[in-house]
């Protein structure tokens, strides 16, 4: 299935870059067109990441713009050839919100991934039972033919974390750990699946209890994604009505968010403690 085009993370990322580079050269989009030999409203639409310059057009406007720096030039040359590649999660293009997407190739990209998950345990380490309740709770008038789609584009993710995975870092609130998703079989698998996790050098999994009190995200869960460059932190929080990203200061807010909550949770032992515990009452009759 051919990728879409179109105003993706990455084609926005590059058209910023290459707005801000034009305005601090001082030069009009008429000007930086005709040194491209186009018009104003195509070098516009770089810009906007509506259509993602090709990488002979960005080599063409570093010239014009006079930079020189040549990490900064490779960083957004790559950057400028991965807007046009194609990865496994642009073939759910047309069965995912494009957020999701968006969602799939940021995982994929990042150096480290800080979570907070306040209901449910993250995707990348949801078991398939668990994951397949998730997901059929969430739309129950999908059709299965869907579903099946969604399940595997979760598994598809997960491969991930058996691959040059980044570092994971996760504070789960104890309500996702005792919320019997699938039920009781489902979450002891589910809680198992979490310690095995916790035994990867690059995955740290904390509990922030009940007993915590009041936390920095009363509203709920979010994600911060640390990139390399040329790209900024990026800061998710999902929503009923979809996903939200955002960059520059509210991503620096948000980090904070989560340096205060990991500092209010169980160190990484007593957290293990505590899924042991929980998984331990949930064989109780």
């Amino acid at each position: 299935m051919a990728a879409k085009r179109g105003a993706t993370l990455r084609s926005q990322w590059l058209g910023k870059h290459l707005r801000e580079l034009r305005e601090t050269a001082g030069l009009t989009l008429k000007e930086a067109g005709e040194y491209l030999q186009r018009d104003a409203s195509t070098v516009s639409r770089f810009e906007a990441g509506l259509y993602p310059a090709r990488t002979s057009d960005v080599v063409a406007l570093l010239d014009l713009y006079g930079i020189a720096d040549m990490h900064r030039r490779e960083g957004l040359i790559r950057l400028s050839r991965e807007v046009w590649q194609s990865g496994w999660w642009d073939a759910y293009s047309d069965d995912m919100p494009l957020g999701i997407v968006h969602y799939a190739w940021l995982e994929a990209r990042a150096e480290k991934i800080s979570s907070f998950d306040a209901m449910v345990i993250p995707g990348l380490l949801q078991t398939r039972d668990y994951l397949e309740a998730v997901i059929r709770a969430e739309d129950t008038e999908a059709p299965e033919e869907q579903i099946t789609r969604w399940i595997e584009f979760r598994l598809e993710r997960q491969k991930l974390l058996s691959t040059d995975a980044p570092d994971f870092s996760m504070v789960l609130d104890e309500y996702a750990l005792r919320r019997m998703v699938g039920g009781p079989e489902t979450m002891r698998h589910q809680l198992a699946q979490l310690t095995k996790h916790a035994s990867q050098p690059n995955i740290e999994i904390r509990v922030l209890p009940f007993s915590a009190g009041a936390h920095a995200s009363p509203d709920g869960s979010f994600r911060i994604f640390e990139l390399p460059e040329p790209y900024a932190a990026v800061a998710y929080a999902p929503t009923p009505a979809g996903a939200i990203y955002a960059e520059g200061e509210a991503a620096t807010k948000l980090k904070m968010k989560y340096d205060r909550i990991r500092h209010d949770a169980l160190n990484v032992e007593d957290s293990l403690e505590l899924i042991a515990a929980i998984a331990e009452q949930t064989r109780l009759p």
